[in-house]
């Protein structure tokens, strides 16, 4: 009796389900190292409960969990950093773009201009001095529609 050579173009894509193979039917040893590679997973593939607990690197997350950014305009995209800096130059409103339930972002503001921000922000506690450097941190708690705020300024001796 001939064998056939099984190679991928013999076999359908969805040929082979978990169902047909046995516990042990193929070994670690007939599997090449990199047999499996993320080009090959689905991206509905892997879910939470298949990632490990503290799998995740830091080197791993988005650009608006580590990135620090100056801004040049008056936009605020929440999905490009975790910390925006600005000098003001002039009395400035802000816009907010992408914010996302749970998100915080940090905005380093200076310059002794008036500074507004979007309405769907609710100032917590503290008041914006353009004297001195002031760290306005931000919390979505329902998306784009709304966001707290507190603002501090560096304790003076």
């Amino acid at each position: 009796m001939a064998i056939t050579k099984v190679t991928a173009n013999v076999l359908a894509d969805n040929s082979v389900t978990q169902a047909k193979l046995t516990d042990d039917a193929v070994g670690a040893a007939e599997l090449a190292s990199n047999a499996v590679v993320a080009a090959s997973i689905a991206d509905n593939a892997v879910t939470a409960g298949k990632i490990a607990d503290d799998a995740i690197s830091y080197a791993k997350l988005g650009a608006e969990f580590t990135t620090a950014a100056a801004l040049s305009g008056t936009a605020v995209d929440w999905t490009t950093a975790a910390v925006f800096t600005k000098t003001l130059s002039g009395n400035t409103t802000l816009t907010f773009s992408n914010a996302s339930t749970g998100m915080v972002i940090d905005l380093v503001i200076t310059g002794n201009h008036t500074l507004t921000l979007p309405a769907s922000v609710k100032e917590i506690t503290g008041t914006y001095d353009g004297t001195v450097s002031n760290l306005i941190q931000i919390v979505s708690t329902n998306g784009n529609t709304e966001q707290w705020a507190t603002i501090s300024q560096a304790a003076t001796s």
